[in-house]
């Protein structure tokens, strides 16, 4: 995505005892995302958590979303659903995007 003009952040994360990992990155992304405002055009953010609910109103209205993508149809904040014009769900992006030998 680097190789197409898209900035990726890449943020550290903690091995829990449990074997899972932990990243907090929501008031990161969220402060870092209208701090750089003057520099992009528009913003996906790929999120299915009601905590980016503020963000995503708040770029609407400043006409900085493009999309909001959400991973799992079946499983993501029923507060996000007012932005249903914007939301694209990924469940189904493999078959789009998958590479098939003819």
């Amino acid at each position: 995505m680097q190789k197409y003009g898209y900035l990726l952040i890449f943020k550290p994360t903690l091995a829990l005892l449990s074997g899972g990992t932990k990243g907090n990155v929501d008031a990161e992304l969220v402060l870092y995302s209208v701090i750089e405002m003057q520099n992009y055009d528009k913003a996906i953010i790929v999120s299915g958590d009601s905590d980016y609910h503020c963000l995503v109103d708040y770029l609407i209205k400043q006409d900085k979303l493009l999309h909001l993508m959400i991973p799992n149809k079946y499983k993501y904040s029923s507060l996000l659903k007012k932005f249903a014009d914007k939301i694209v769900f990924m469940n189904n992006l493999k078959e789009k995007l998958e590479y098939k030998k003819r």
